[in-house]
């Protein structure tokens, strides 16, 4: 969370690094926001993956579901917010 965007609205929440000479999360003082770091990150393994193990793929259209049966073992298919519900029957 970006530092000081609970306090004004025209902040957006999206993180921005403080630059500022004064800033108290530049200079890491205790009681405030954490910096995101390269530590923070998840196992490249098990990156972007579902807790059931597999990883998401949006599917548009029958073609690439057939792609995705190729692959059953690590995607799972997620249909897209355009497919119409006919589509999404069939």
């Amino acid at each position: 969370i970006r530092h000081q965007s609970d306090r004004y609205d025209k902040l957006a929440p999206a993180w921005r690094r403080p630059k500022g000479i004064d800033n108290r999360v530049r200079r890491r003082f205790k009681g405030q926001y954490l910096m995101p770091n390269i530590g923070y990150g998840s196992n490249k393994r098990t990156r972007h993956m579902l807790p059931c193990g597999f990883k998401k793929f949006l599917v548009h259209n029958v073609r690439e579901l057939e792609v995705l049966m190729m692959q059953n073992r690590v995607y799972c298919a997620e249909i897209a917010h355009a497919v119409s519900s006919k589509k999404r029957k069939a």
